[in-house]
């Protein structure tokens, strides 16, 4: 079996849990791959690691079996770029706080790894969203897990987002910008701005207003059938827009169309894992905040 590790960075304390994870890997016989920036992550901490290979270079990506990510939900994020249309099965183990998406805790790392090995887990398949324009932008990798936003860059003013979906009108946004948002996004910045939360299998997208000048303006959720257009104006000539943590500008011309990817992204559950448990953890649901 061919297992990459992915991190873009972790805490000094987390050191004892990387070295755990190292060695339950190699009692399994597993060939192990380093990517870059997790050696990068090894160094800085001094950690020495032997009986690793390097993921160079990066089509070494499809003969993995798992890649595991490393970190919080920005390096989930980061992974799912990495791996792409190759559709690998990704492991979150969280070495951050919130982990909606990286769900294997640091004292269940052992326990995951025998799992992965046994075969009990189970594959979600998330829905990606993906962005076109004439021109490239976000060197190539037009798709992210979470949202596609589209933001004012220049000016405090405003902004106008004409919005369309399969060609039909559906409104002119006045507003400081737009998020459309994949159901696994929808508990990150579009929760934050007013948009439903949605549960993982649903093809739906939602599309969410930042700051509208119209206060009736409310979130849609529309199907991920769809394919959606904008045209933006306002008083700069510049844009600021964003897939998950990556951003870029673009100009007042580019016209945007957005639909769902092609492929997915394949996140690796056990059967500890329960996406409403989650939510009330994470979101503090049923805890009386008086006592």
């Amino acid at each position: 079996m061919n297992i990459a590790i992915h991190g873009i960075g972790f805490p000094k304390e987390f050191v004892p849990h990387i070295e755990l994870l190292i060695a339950s890997l190699k009692s399994h016989n597993i060939r192990i791959f380093f990517t870059e920036s997790f050696s990068k992550s090894l160094k800085k901490n001094h950690l020495k690691i032997e009986g690793y290979e390097p993921l160079l270079p990066k089509s070494l990506i499809q003969e993995m079996d798992f890649v595991l990510s490393v970190g919080g939900d920005g390096t989930l994020l980061d992974t799912v770029c990495l791996v792409g249309e190759y559709e690998i099965p990704i492991v979150g183990i969280n070495s951050g706080r919130l982990g909606f998406l990286a769900t294997v805790a640091k004292e269940n790392i052992d326990l995951a790894i025998e799992a992965l090995i046994a075969g009990d887990f189970t594959i979600e398949n998330r829905a990606l969203v993906s962005v076109h324009t004439e021109k490239q932008i976000f060197n190539g990798v037009n798709f992210g897990l979470n949202e596609f936003t589209i933001h004012k860059r220049d000016t405090s003013s405003m902004i106008t987002i004409h919005t369309y979906i399969d060609g039909q009108y559906l409104n002119s946004y006045w507003a400081d910008g737009l998020i459309i948002a994949t159901p696994t996004g929808s508990t990150g910045y579009s929760l934050s701005c007013g948009g439903p939360l949605i549960t993982p299998g649903a093809r739906n997208f939602v599309i969410t207003p930042v700051s509208p000048h119209n206060l009736n303006v409310r979130p849609i959720i529309i199907s991920d059938e769809s394919e959606m257009s904008f045209r933006i104006e306002g008083r700069g000539e510049k844009f600021l827009v964003s897939l998950d943590s990556r951003s870029t500008t673009i100009d007042a011309s580019d016209e945007l169309r957005l639909k769902k990817a092609d492929f997915s992204a394949k996140l690796v559950k056990f059967s500890s894992y329960s996406f409403f448990d989650t939510l009330r953890q994470k979101l503090n649901w049923g805890f009386d905040m008086r006592n």
